[in-house]
């Protein structure tokens, strides 16, 4: 199989978010996990002077555009190219041009390794979120999607839920 890469896919503005929540929506529908990993719309921290007043606020970086970390084949291309919102990918012609790691770099995603601090078995608490203080297993740990699946028990039976690293601590 071979490797995830960046790509940039072009929206209409005003769309970034949408695009996204979309394209979520149908890799957990169509069961994508393993070739779409990640999708992103670049943030930056702004500060605004408005009636004499400084505020700081999330703007996006590049308006009109979404980033995808995916392996490339013919059922990922189709997913994301027929999303509502989608105008196409970026590169020449049809055909999508990954970022390369030195691009990455400079948009602020560091390629790096990834030192993971959860294996299956270890008991965590959830930190935040809509699980916040539920204490669980870790049953799988996904490290390219910086993710642990654990059992909670929920309507008296387990439910696996699946939580980003930042969302849960380990108990020792």
């Amino acid at each position: 199989m071979s490797e995830a890469q960046w790509y940039v896919v072009h929206t209409y503005s005003g769309y970034e978010n949408k695009v996204k929540v979309d394209i979520e929506k149908t890799i957990e529908n169509r069961g994508l996990q393993e070739q779409i990993l990640e999708v992103s719309v670049p943030l930056e921290n702004v500060v605004e002077l408005k009636n004499g007043v400084q505020k700081t606020v999330e703007r996006k970086m590049f308006p009109g555009y979404v980033l995808i970390n995916m392996i490339m084949n013919d059922d990922t291309w189709y997913v994301v190219r027929n999303t509502r919102g989608v105008t196409g990918f970026v590169g020449p012609g049809s055909k999508p041009v990954p970022l390369t790691e030195e691009e990455m770099g400079n948009l602020g995603f560091k390629a790096g390794s990834v030192v993971v601090a959860f294996a299956a078995g270890d008991t965590v608490v959830v930190t935040s979120g809509a699980w916040k203080d539920t204490v669980g297993v870790v049953k799988t740990v996904n490290e390219s999607r910086q993710s642990v699946t654990i059992n909670v028990e929920m309507f008296g039976r387990e439910t696996p839920v699946e939580l980003s690293f930042a969302e849960i601590k380990k108990i020792n």
